[in-house]
């Protein structure tokens, strides 16, 4: 064991240190974060637009009136939310080359903008709105981080229009951040000129061929996401934010394929994938927390003896319900705890194969692309994830008995430790 976990430490280590230090995953990271509120607004709404039951309570034409009436709260913000995250990429960024942030983030979207192929409707351009989200996603994403850079490079050359002194401090930022902002653009203007003359018409097309719908394809099969729950074990079993370094690299997958379950859900379609950002964030990590914890909980209230664990329990989980369990990985501790590596790694591996295969299979619905937020209870968390369905909440009712008795045998061990240990103590 000791030298399975130093071949572990050696290997991996240094790997997770790069990612989690790179300028770049740190950006796209809180970029995402930038997001998040307006996503889980919009998500709110799709939820209040499809409550259960309610189209048998009222007449069809007042049910979509309603829905109608409800509509723009997610086409304003879940349907275009390629805008916000290329918006907070930008800016977080330029950020962290201490320039002045605001113009990374409105560069990008201008640049992303200009690259953005418009569908023309008389003498109007006119863009899809599906281009500003999933299908734009990879595009976006990309531009924000050439068009930061770009920017950056000009404004440190110093190709910058200086004010005299006594210019309000607005106006000489805004005429000193002219030049870059123009050069910027100019690039992005060009490269839309030049596939202008290819097979591909727009570099929307291109991206979205040669590299989004690969990797989509790729991120949504069961294979990919074992690999991604087992490196976030793994990673924090080192003490290091697993959930954090994972999904800067499998967000914009996961998120591209939420998005569109819910265009499809909202559309009354056939949902097309099972792995999303919800399957990750509600039927794992919305399960206590990364590792799925919530189990823990149980277990300490039902077999613990030692003081340790008990109070641990009492401490932990009130916050663990709302899927807060930093009290559990410290405090068990989960870090580089050779009895509790078992569980910690094999439990979230075996319920996302249960919970491929339910949905797989037809018994619990496809989540529906609504972003249930991540301090959502389980049972109400499924339940609303999968489009206000039942079955969303037993499935997590039965994941959760299912880690309870792939811990039960690791966590009695390590309570006897921790119990012979104290008694020891006290004699």
């Amino acid at each position: 064991m000791n030298k399975f976990m130093e071949m572990l430490e050696r290997v991996l280590l240094p790997i997770a240190d790069k990612l989690n230090n790179n300028r770049y995953l740190s950006a796209l990271r809180d970029g995402f974060m930038v997001a998040l509120p307006l996503i889980i607004f919009g998500s709110i709404f799709v939820v209040l637009a499809n409550l259960p039951f309610l189209d048998m309570l009222i007449s069809e034409d007042a049910y979509t009136k309603y829905q109608d009436a409800l509509g723009p709260a997610s086409a304003a913000t879940l349907s275009i939310m390629g805008l916000f995250v290329i918006i907070g990429i930008g800016y977080k960024l330029v950020q962290q080359y201490e320039l002045d942030a605001i113009y990374g983030g409105v560069v990008a979207l201008a640049a992303f903008l200009i690259l953005t192929p418009q569908v023309l409707e008389g003498v109007e351009g006119v863009i899809p709105t599906a281009s500003l989200g999933a299908e734009g996603m990879f595009l976006g994403i990309i531009t924000a981080f050439v068009s930061a850079e770009l920017y950056r490079f000009f404004v440190q050359k110093n190709w910058t229009i200086k004010m005299p002194n006594g210019v309000p401090g607005a106006v000489s930022r805004s005429f000193s951040a002219l030049i870059p902002i123009t050069l910027t653009l100019s690039v992005f203007l060009l490269i839309r000129i030049v596939f202008s003359f290819t097979p591909f018409d727009t570099v929307q097309n291109f991206i979205y061929t040669i590299i989004q719908e690969p990797l989509t394809a790729l991120g949504s099969g069961l294979t990919a996401t074992i690999i991604a729950v087992l490196l976030i074990q793994v990673f924090w079993f080192f003490g290091l934010h697993g959930q954090i370094i994972v999904n800067s690299v499998f967000d914009p997958i996961w998120y591209t394929l939420n998005d569109q379950n819910l265009q499809a859900f909202q559309a009354g379609q056939e949902l097309p994938n099972i792995i999303t950002k919800q399957f990750v964030d509600t039927f794992l990590v919305g399960m206590g927390g990364s590792g799925m914890t919530l189990a823990v909980v149980i277990l300490i209230f039902l077999i613990g003896r030692s003081r340790q664990l008990k109070e641990l329990g009492k401490l932990g989980g009130p916050a663990g319900i709302f899927n807060v369990n930093e009290p559990f990985i410290f405090g068990l501790p989960i870090i580089m705890n050779p009895l509790i590596i078992i569980p910690w790694i094999i439990a979230p591996v075996v319920v996302t194969i249960i919970t491929y295969l339910a949905m797989a299979s037809g018994l619990v619905p496809a989540p529906a692309g609504i972003i249930v937020p991540w301090t959502t209870p389980p049972l109400i968390s499924g339940f609303l994830a999968t489009g206000n369905a039942w079955q969303g909440a037993v499935l997590q009712l039965f994941n959760l008995l299912v880690v309870c008795i792939i811990w039960w045998p690791f966590l009695r061990l390590l309570d006897k430790n921790y119990y012979e240990t104290e008694k020891e103590s006290s004699n």
